[in-house]
Protein backbone atom coordinates (compact mmCIF):
# COMPACT_ATOMS: atom_id res chain seq x y z
CA UNK A 1 0.00 0.00 0.00
CA UNK A 2 1.74 2.97 -1.11
CA UNK A 3 0.75 6.68 0.06
CA UNK A 4 1.19 10.01 -1.88
CA UNK A 5 1.80 12.22 1.29
CA UNK A 6 1.68 12.38 5.43
CA UNK A 7 -0.81 14.58 6.97
CA UNK A 8 0.08 15.70 10.46
CA UNK A 9 -2.75 17.13 12.92
CA UNK A 10 -1.10 19.01 15.30
CA UNK A 11 -2.85 20.61 18.27
CA UNK A 12 -0.74 23.12 20.55
CA UNK A 13 -2.27 23.90 24.03
CA UNK A 14 -1.57 26.25 26.87
CA UNK A 15 0.43 28.39 24.42
CA UNK A 16 1.73 31.84 24.68
CA UNK A 17 -1.26 33.51 24.25
CA UNK A 18 0.76 37.19 22.63
CA UNK A 19 3.15 34.99 20.70
CA UNK A 20 -0.43 33.35 18.88
CA UNK A 21 -1.60 36.79 18.30
CA UNK A 22 1.45 37.94 16.28
CA UNK A 23 1.48 37.40 12.80
CA UNK A 24 5.13 38.53 11.88
CA UNK A 25 6.14 36.51 14.85
CA UNK A 26 4.22 33.15 13.30
CA UNK A 27 5.29 33.58 9.68
CA UNK A 28 8.81 33.03 10.94
CA UNK A 29 7.83 30.58 12.83
CA UNK A 30 5.87 28.80 10.19
CA UNK A 31 8.78 29.21 7.90
CA UNK A 32 11.88 28.68 9.99
CA UNK A 33 10.13 25.45 10.82
CA UNK A 34 9.40 24.39 7.15
CA UNK A 35 13.10 24.79 6.38
CA UNK A 36 14.48 23.09 9.49
CA UNK A 37 12.43 20.01 8.55
CA UNK A 38 13.67 20.25 5.09
CA UNK A 39 10.78 22.22 2.88
CA UNK A 40 11.09 23.91 0.03
CA UNK A 41 9.31 27.32 0.71
CA UNK A 42 7.62 28.64 -2.31
CA UNK A 43 5.07 31.34 -0.41
CA UNK A 44 2.97 32.51 2.36
CA UNK A 45 -0.57 33.87 3.47
CA UNK A 46 -1.73 35.02 6.72
CA UNK A 47 -4.54 37.14 7.75
CA UNK A 48 -5.43 38.74 11.31
CA UNK A 49 -8.50 38.93 12.74
CA UNK A 50 -10.16 41.22 14.72
CA UNK A 51 -10.31 41.21 17.51
CA UNK A 52 -7.50 38.35 17.72
CA UNK A 53 -6.10 34.75 16.15
CA UNK A 54 -4.86 34.37 12.61
CA UNK A 55 -4.69 31.78 10.08
CA UNK A 56 -1.77 31.67 7.72
CA UNK A 57 -0.32 28.74 5.45
CA UNK A 58 3.16 28.29 4.38
CA UNK A 59 2.99 27.01 0.90
CA UNK A 60 6.00 24.42 0.24
CA UNK A 61 7.02 22.81 -2.74
CA UNK A 62 5.94 19.46 -0.85
CA UNK A 63 2.56 20.89 -0.31
CA UNK A 64 1.72 23.02 3.12
CA UNK A 65 2.25 24.10 6.74
CA UNK A 66 -1.02 25.82 8.00
CA UNK A 67 -1.91 27.36 11.29
CA UNK A 68 -5.12 28.57 13.05
CA UNK A 69 -4.64 30.28 16.61
CA UNK A 70 -7.28 31.03 19.11
CA UNK A 71 -5.57 33.67 21.65
CA UNK A 72 -8.45 33.37 23.87
CA UNK A 73 -7.78 30.04 24.49
CA UNK A 74 -3.94 29.32 24.27
CA UNK A 75 -4.55 27.32 21.65
CA UNK A 76 -3.35 26.88 18.06
CA UNK A 77 -4.04 24.14 15.24
CA UNK A 78 -1.03 23.07 12.88
CA UNK A 79 -1.63 20.81 9.77
CA UNK A 80 2.07 20.01 8.07
CA UNK A 81 1.18 17.98 4.89
CA UNK A 82 4.02 16.88 2.65
CA UNK A 83 4.38 14.53 -0.49
CA UNK A 84 6.68 12.28 -1.10
CA UNK A 85 9.10 9.88 1.45
CA UNK A 86 11.91 12.46 2.07
CA UNK A 87 10.01 15.19 4.78
CA UNK A 88 8.83 13.52 7.89
CA UNK A 89 6.44 16.18 9.24
CA UNK A 90 6.81 14.61 12.80
CA UNK A 91 9.95 16.47 13.29
CA UNK A 92 7.91 19.86 13.30
CA UNK A 93 5.76 18.94 16.64
CA UNK A 94 8.54 19.72 18.57
CA UNK A 95 10.10 23.14 17.35
CA UNK A 96 6.78 23.99 16.92
CA UNK A 97 5.50 23.30 20.29
CA UNK A 98 8.99 25.03 21.85
CA UNK A 99 8.72 28.30 19.48
CA UNK A 100 4.85 29.23 21.06
CA UNK A 101 6.05 28.02 24.08
CA UNK A 102 3.20 25.16 24.11
CA UNK A 103 2.82 23.46 27.76
CA UNK A 104 0.63 20.30 25.92
CA UNK A 105 0.61 19.09 22.57
CA UNK A 106 -1.37 16.14 20.48
CA UNK A 107 -0.73 14.91 17.34
CA UNK A 108 -1.98 12.44 14.53
CA UNK A 109 -0.67 11.61 11.18
CA UNK A 110 -2.26 10.27 8.60
CA UNK A 111 -1.51 8.69 5.29
CA UNK A 112 -2.52 11.11 2.43
CA UNK A 113 -3.78 9.14 -0.87
CA UNK A 114 -3.50 5.70 -0.08
CA UNK A 115 -3.12 3.80 -3.46
CA UNK A 116 -4.21 -0.18 -3.54
CA UNK A 117 -3.18 -1.77 -6.63
CA UNK A 118 -5.93 -3.11 -8.28
CA UNK A 119 -5.90 -6.88 -8.98
CA UNK A 120 -6.95 -5.87 -12.85
CA UNK A 121 -3.32 -3.75 -12.48
CA UNK A 122 -1.18 -6.38 -10.84
CA UNK A 123 -2.06 -8.85 -13.55
CA UNK A 124 -0.89 -6.92 -16.04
Amino acid sequence: MAALGKHLLLELKDCDAGLLNDMDYLREVLTDVARLIGATVIKDSFYQFSPQGISGVIIIAESHISIHTWPEYSFAAVDVFTCGEVIEPARAVKPLAEKLKARSTSYIELKRGVLIESPAAAGQ
